[in-house]
């Protein structure tokens, strides 16, 4: 999935695990551990130009994308090793950490990423599974 950005492209290749009726955070997925959202491989995000997270820089280049889940916030990671197998997490390669603060939305049987608000100079990324919406920040050159 790609997402224009003014001149940024973002892309984020993802496997999209389904609920299935599961409990997902702090149970299939527990509190406070590292977890790449998404099956099978890590997911990646790959930006074209620097841009910012939740107002933290990141430089252009692709990375892994994983996650450290909270009740009340969540760490989200972007690290230099990929392609990797979602079950290890590369600790000490990571180039970003940012929070987000997660809050409740209608449920998404399936995993998705998506760009809910974009403009020529910020957009909002969102990851959704169950009713948990995690929202990052983004904003361009």
């Amino acid at each position: 999935m790609s997402q224009h950005v003014g001149n940024t492209v973002i892309t984020i290749e993802y496997n999209r695990p389904v609920a299935r009726g599961r409990d997902l955070f702090g149970a299939l997925v527990p509190w406070g551990r590292v977890w790449t959202p998404g099956a099978d491989y890590a997911t990646t995000i790959e930006v074209s130009t620097p841009v910012q997270i939740e107002r933290q820089a990141l430089p252009a280049g692709t990375y892994s994308l994983w996650t450290e889940p909270q009740q009340d916030r969540w760490t989200v990671i972007f690290n230099r090793v990929q392609p990797v197998f979602h079950t290890r997490y590369p600790a000490g390669e990571d180039v970003l950490r940012v929070t987000a603060t997660p809050r409740e939305g209608m449920h998404m049987e399936t995993l998705a990423f998506y760009f809910p608000k974009v403009d020529g100079k910020h957009a909002e990324l969102v990851l959704h599974w169950g009713k948990t919406i995690v929202p990052l920040e983004i904003e361009v050159p």
